[in-house]
């Protein structure tokens, strides 16, 4: 059984991933913190999943490192600062990714095979997320568009409603257009992938990893 600490639980995130948790029984919620962690911890865990704020990551990461546990965040905004802190950890597992949905992974890999195949064409980004989102554009639309060269600031965005994430990529000239469209329907998508990630990550060695190492190792499994 792996014994799963969430940081944010207050968050969508995190009652999506205690919900979930609940649902499979080879998983245990132990412990649960508030957007900013800052909470004594008495239960054992087996890894640390963050959906907060940047300073309730930061401060959940040291918390997995005092207790030598694997810590997994998709949470947005990092600062630079703390980011290359994660990318240079050799005691404990890291896991980032602004989004982490393998197949928003997948389609970012598609939009950019797109984009050389379709070089030369005007290309426009564009994203919508819930109103209550507080960065904009978001942490996804933002990897999409660094995958392609593509200027953050000319990245276009919307906040309706209670709308999950949507991220389009269009390229276009006066003869056609081509259109790529990723619509997540339901948060359970990015908690249930959180899971997946986090099971896999307590059998990494140490070291930083992101979707694309996770794509290969699924990929792999996919072909046994």
């Amino acid at each position: 059984m792996t014994r799963v600490l969430i940081n944010g639980i207050n968050g969508k995130m995190g009652q999506a991933l205690k919900r979930l948790i609940q649902t499979q029984p080879e998983l245990e919620l132990t412990f649960a913190a508030g957007r900013e962690s800052g909470e004594t911890v008495s239960a054992d865990f087996d890894v640390l999943i963050d959906f907060s704020t940047p300073q309730g990551a930061q401060e959940a990461f040291a918390l997995a490192k005092k207790h030598r546990k694997p810590f997994l965040t998709g949470t947005t905004n990092l600062p630079e600062t703390f980011l290359f802190q994660m990318q240079q950890e050799e005691k404990i597992p890291v896991f980032y990714a602004p989004n982490v949905s393998l197949s928003v992974y997948f389609f970012t890999e598609l939009v950019r095979q797109a984009a050389q195949m379709y070089a030369g064409y005007e290309t426009k980004l564009h994203e919508i997320h819930h109103v209550h989102k507080k960065d904009a554009p978001s942490g996804t639309a933002k990897n999409i568009a660094q995958a392609i060269g593509f200027a953050t600031e000319r990245v276009t965005y919307e906040r309706l409603g209670e709308t999950v994430g949507t991220h389009t990529a269009q390229f276009s000239t006066a003869l056609d257009e081509i259109t790529l469209t990723h619509k997540a329907l339901n948060r359970d998508l990015f908690a249930d992938s959180a899971l997946r990630i986090a099971k896999w990550l307590v059998t990494c060695e140490k070291g930083f990893y992101t979707m694309k190492d996770f794509a290969k190792f699924k990929l792999k499994e996919h072909k046994k």
